[in-house]
């Protein structure tokens, strides 16, 4: 049900229960104090300590438990952490419940009545703040349930273009070992074989036979790069993540995060995926491990390379025991080193965890 509707329906609950409940000749005070109670229920989820506190008046003008502060008790569970607050705002509840019957209403009570009074009043505000705790509760798993399956995928994702990286990898080393070094020996014999026969149809021949080894070489070396550099399940025909695409990943990452620092524009395709790969899957990894926690990527460069710093601080709530394919950080290690970089993690003095990964400027990455 919508909101305004749930809420509209207990200030009506309120009130009726006000009506009902009101002490025999209730003076004029006595109204208004329950009309300001249930009234403000109506705010009870923007201000849930404040309306607690203005409807807990309502419990000295009734003989029975009031429904304004125990909604409002309620609420308060729902949404507060504090849990010493929770148990001070309870007893609270109780006694304010038991004050007309300990001062002496229309009649006098024994003290055996009123103690079994605030015992059944204490009962009644503890059970609502139990429920508030277990809504509480059932929300934060089925968020954690969501961020579980999305990290399941991501983790998926990172594995097949782990797989992907390392056999591409393991391609570009046997090109670059085995057909670069074989080009080569042709290109140095034919070049000899120019350079000392004397028969011009030969010299043509190895002439033809050298450039066209150069030509593969170079070829082959183009080759070598593009695969080094596509580590992703992404193809060529595909848009490749770049450094224009950081921005929109900061911003729904999930977490409050804070994008600071600049690259420059020309960095290399390359270059500019491993950042963004590890801004990626360290946010990730702060989402998955550290719910609450804020986050800050640092961008930085200097007259010998760039690099990343993300860092997040300290959970601000528990978090459950997620799998892990352990795999995330391994691919970003292997990239860096795909690159001749550098990738350093691990956790910081303040409880949070650090992400640092650093690009020399070489041809390969500007």
């Amino acid at each position: 049900m919508p909101a305004p509707v749930v809420d509209g329906a207990l200030v009506a609950a309120a009130g009726i229960d006000s009506w009902l409940n009101l002490t025999e000749d209730p003076a004029p005070l006595d109204w208004a104090v329950a009309a300001l109670a249930c009234a403000a229920l109506a705010l009870r989820r923007r201000f849930p300590l404040g309306v607690l506190l203005l409807t807990l008046p309502i419990a000295f003008t009734q003989d029975d438990i009031a429904l304004a502060p125990i909604v409002a008790l309620f609420t308060l569970a729902e949404r507060s952490r504090n849990r010493r607050l929770l148990a001070f705002c309870a007893l609270g509840t109780a006694l304010a419940s038991i004050v007309p019957w300990s001062l002496g209403g229309p009649f006098e009570v024994s003290r055996t009545f009123t103690l079994v009074t605030f015992v059944y009043s204490l009962a009644t505000a503890a059970a609502a703040v139990l429920f508030g705790q277990l809504l509480q509760t059932r929300r934060d798993l089925e968020r954690q349930m969501a961020e579980t399956e999305a990290v399941r995928e991501h983790e998926r994702i990172l594995h097949a273009q782990t797989v992907l990286a390392r056999e591409r990898a393991q391609l570009a080393r046997e090109m670059h070992d085995v057909v670069s070094h074989q080009v080569s020996l042709i290109a140095v014999r034919a070049g000899a074989l120019q350079m000392s026969t004397r028969d011009e149809d030969a010299k043509d021949a190895a002439r033809t036979i050298r450039s066209l080894s150069v030509t593969t070489l170079d070829e082959l070396r183009t080759m070598v790069r593009l695969l080094r550099a596509s580590g992703g399940r992404d193809t060529e025909l595909t848009p490749q993540p770049t450094l224009a695409d950081l921005h929109r990943l900061v911003d729904s990452s999930g977490i409050e995060t804070r994008l600071t620092g600049d690259l420059p524009p020309d960095l290399g395709a390359s270059a500019q995926r491993a950042v963004y790969r590890t801004v990626q899957e360290a946010l990730t990894n702060a989402r998955k491990h550290a719910p609450g926690a804020t986050a800050t990527v640092e961008l930085r460069q200097d007259g010998t390379g760039v690099g990343v710093t993300v860092t997040n601080s300290a959970p601000a709530r528990p978090s459950l025991a997620l799998p892990s394919s352990q795999q995330g950080l391994i691919g970003l290690r292997e990239r860096a080193e795909i690159l001749h970089g550098t990738l350093e993690s691990g956790p910081t003095t303040e409880g949070g965890y650090r992400v640092s990964l650093r690009i020399p400027l070489t041809t390969d990455s500007s």
